[in-house]
């Protein structure tokens, strides 16, 4: 296995796995949600590539606010599930981590459904920890 960072061709394979954890994406809306990210500094998109092939990837993001100090957040990460219990996540993981080491935040954040089970045991496994819960809040704004 080896991890890199994501490149716009690499959009067929963003898209798929995007998919499979549950978020439909044509590859034409992952082409253009990977060139808006990949331009922004604060932004970086790590894949895991097996054989040739794009088993997983990870999204992290800086996160600024004003009421806790500058962090990093996992924005997504997924594996597909052919590869899944291998150490992939592990490994997407510890690259966001290093990006936001390298950056000098001091804590990395990551939200996930309450409903992901798995994720949170992967989450708890990887030194996570619960620190609250809560709503998500949607509302479409008129353009």
């Amino acid at each position: 296995m080896t991890v890199r960072e994501a490149r716009l061709d690499d959009a067929a394979a963003l898209a798929r796995l995007a998919t499979e954890l549950g978020y439909p994406t044509t590859v034409e809306e992952a082409s253009r949600r990977a060139a808006d990210v990949l331009a922004r500094p604060g932004h970086a998109v790590f894949v895991a590539e097996v054989e040739g092939e794009v088993a997983g990837w990870i999204h992290v993001v800086e996160s600024v606010t004003l009421e806790s100090d500058r962090s990093a957040e996992i924005g997504g990460l997924v594996v597909g599930d052919a590869h899944r219990g291998v150490g992939i996540g592990a490994r997407l993981v510890a690259e966001a981590e290093r990006w936001a080491g390298s950056r000098g935040y001091r804590l990395l954040r990551v939200r996930s459904n309450v409903t992901r089970v798995r994720a949170r045991r992967f989450y708890e496994r990887e030194g996570f920890a619960v620190t609250k819960s809560q709503n998500h809040f949607v509302k479409p704004l008129a353009t």
